[in-house]
């Protein structure tokens, strides 16, 4: 119960000037939380959400851009915390993927209605 009203008062110390408010939640929104399963840190009630949470807001307040928080919660808690991952390597499968097996489900389209 303490934890909750001291978390509460923390919350409410971060002012954030309306702009940066909005762009806070555009990038809770597209941070999952990694108690929680597909949800985004914006819409969970988990303990560890309401940290990142304010730490979102804490790295606004302080003046860092979106891009940078983003970062360092990727390297904090890995890749999977995005919901749109970055390009590398390790995700290009992620994003070729689709496009392999639309290629594929064309050729046995394209095989099936010759055989026809």
């Amino acid at each position: 119960m303490f934890k909750l009203v001291l978390l509460a008062l923390v919350l409410q110390s971060v002012e954030l000037s309306p702009g940066q408010e909005i762009e806070a939640v555009r990038l809770m929104q597209e941070i999952r939380c990694v108690v929680c399963e597909g949800q985004s840190i914006a819409d969970s009630d988990a303990a560890l959400a309401q940290d990142m949470r304010l730490f979102v807001r804490t790295q606004f307040s302080l003046g860092a851009e979106a891009d940078s928080i983003r970062i360092a919660l990727a390297q904090r808690y890995g890749d999977e915390v995005l919901m749109r991952p970055r390009m590398s390597a390790h995700t290009l499968p992620l994003y070729l993927l689709p496009f392999v097996f639309l290629g594929v489900g064309a050729l046995l389209i394209r095989t099936a209605s010759r055989k026809t």
